[in-house]
């Protein structure tokens, strides 16, 4: 009986399957943090100088494609719609699953609040208006675009990403004929331990800038999640986030190297818009014009594709009992309603404090502490089940996720040297999800491991098919 419970349950518990190919996955990874090419990355310069946020951006470049090496090898075997908190599970049971799982939710349902703050303030700029109907429009509308199906938002977004996506490579070229590499190293060194003219800021500032260094590649860890949906999990999500991650090591490098090195790293390191800023010194007013109106289609690309990141992880957490269980029930078009409208509903009342850079530090920490317990993951499932099948290995092996870890907790450390009060509200956040598991769902969980879920969920699927 409690078997038929369980099917039952599982059968109202659906996702579309086979929607997405590995091309779909990849433009889900640029889109998910295209918008950090367009603004935030850059007040780094200002703490660190050029070559201080350059040191920053390296480190955080080999930080994320060594976790997105790691995350390619698990969501080959583990193709589950919870992305790092499934993986973790595995490897570390419910307690470290779900607290994997908690951070990337604190990630995730933050980060769209401080990205419709930026979007209200693009909007602003463009026709004159701001503030909490802005801010619930967005939701409204890129929520109602995701209820209306998967493959129908998938490529809606692909669309929007695409056109930030032109942006900036048009952006690129335009503006490689102007650079000077010694506008790079325009700010007057300090007295700080290690300062140079390399270096203006020193260590200090080099460590105060890896937050913002992770806003040019934060969440792109997010293409897991879409497991569940894809056409050859093994195939498809190893493919779709590794080649995410290439595409936006290239738009990253463009944007830090030239938008510096012809406005200068002083004016680019407090400039609100720095691609229109640099090509309105470059001459080309015409071209700054359109980029800003791009530059909306960059940040809405994020905040559209992390809705989608949320939803699916709020759903694999209620499925697996986590998170209140009604949460996981899907609609006739398999998409969970519910994991959709309520943290955006939490994400919108966040939005409402205005603070969008609290937000992103609030998130940034989140990211981090999930990206350390995924690359922890990875080493503790090589060591205890070496003999599991793996269609993707990651090259490298433990060295790969060692590195990942080690990068993740000093990324940590350096929100806390940025910003101290992000840090200790995010912390708050977990100590009420810990909470919640220990006094509450801990008792409530649907299956014990990933593993029993996934044969329920194949025994569910396979009674949905066969009924007539």
């Amino acid at each position: 009986m409690a078997e038929q419970m369980d099917q039952d349950y599982l059968a109202k518990r659906q996702l579309k399957r086979g929607t997405a190919g590995w091309i779909l996955l990849a433009g889900l990874g640029v889109s998910y943090v295209i918008s950090g090419d367009f603004a935030g990355w850059n007040f780094g310069i200002g703490e660190a100088g050029w070559g201080g946020f350059a040191i920053a951006a390296v480190l955080m470049g080999i930080m994320y494609l060594t976790l997105v090496l790691s995350l390619a090898e698990m969501s080959a075997y583990i193709p589950a719609a919870g992305g790092g908190y499934s993986f973790a599970r595995q490897a570390m049971g419910p307690v470290g699953g779900y607290m994997t799982g908690l951070a990337v939710l604190i990630e995730y349902a933050l980060a769209p609040a401080a990205i419709v703050i930026f979007i209200g303030s693009a909007v602003e700029e463009l026709l004159g208006f701001n503030g909490p109907v802005v801010y619930a429009l967005f939701y409204l509308v890129f929520i109602g675009i995701h209820l209306a199906g998967v493959g129908e938002a998938l490529k809606v977004m692909m669309v929007i990403s695409g056109l930030a996506v032109i942006a900036i490579l048009g952006t690129a070229v335009a503006l490689i004929g102007d650079f000077d590499a010694s506008r790079l190293f325009d700010i007057a060194p300090t007295d700080a331990a290690g300062a140079s003219e390399f270096m203006p800021f020193g260590w200090y500032g080099v460590w105060a800038a890896l937050p913002f260094a992770m806003w040019l590649f934060l969440a792109v860890e997010g293409v897991p999640l879409a497991a569940e949906e894809a056409k050859d999990p093994a195939k498809d999500v190893p493919k779709g986030i590794i080649g995410a991650m290439i595409f936006l090591l290239f738009t990253a490098t463009l944007v830090v190297l030239l938008l510096a090195g012809v406005t200068g790293a002083e004016a680019i390191g407090s400039s609100a818009v720095p691609l229109v800023d640099a090509l309105n010194v470059a001459g080309k007013p015409t071209l700054a014009t359109l980029v800003n109106v791009l530059a909306l289609a960059g940040l809405v690309a994020s905040f559209f594709s992390i809705i989608y990141g949320y939803s699916r992880l709020v759903f694999a957490l209620s499925r697996a009992g986590y998170l209140p269980k009604s949460l996981s029930l899907t609609n006739k078009r398999k998409v969970p309603a519910r994991a959709l409208i309520v943290p955006g509903v939490f994400g919108f009342l966040a939005s409402l404090t205005g603070e969008g850079d609290l937000m992103l530090g609030m998130a940034v920490v989140g990211a981090t502490v999930s990206y350390a317990l995924m690359a922890l993951s990875h080493i503790l499932l090589r060591i205890k089940q070496p003999d599991m099948p793996r269609p993707y290995r990651t090259p490298g092996g433990i060295v790969t996720s060692s590195i990942a870890l080690v990068l993740s907790i000093i990324a940590l450390t350096g929100v806390f040297a940025y910003d101290p009060r992000a840090f200790m509200y995010t912390l708050v956040l977990f100590a009420i999800g810990a909470a919640y598991f220990f006094l509450y769902s801990k008792n409530r969980l649907v299956a014990k491991t990933p593993e029993e879920e996934f044969n329920m969920l194949a025994q569910a699927e396979a009674d949905l098919t066969a009924t007539p």
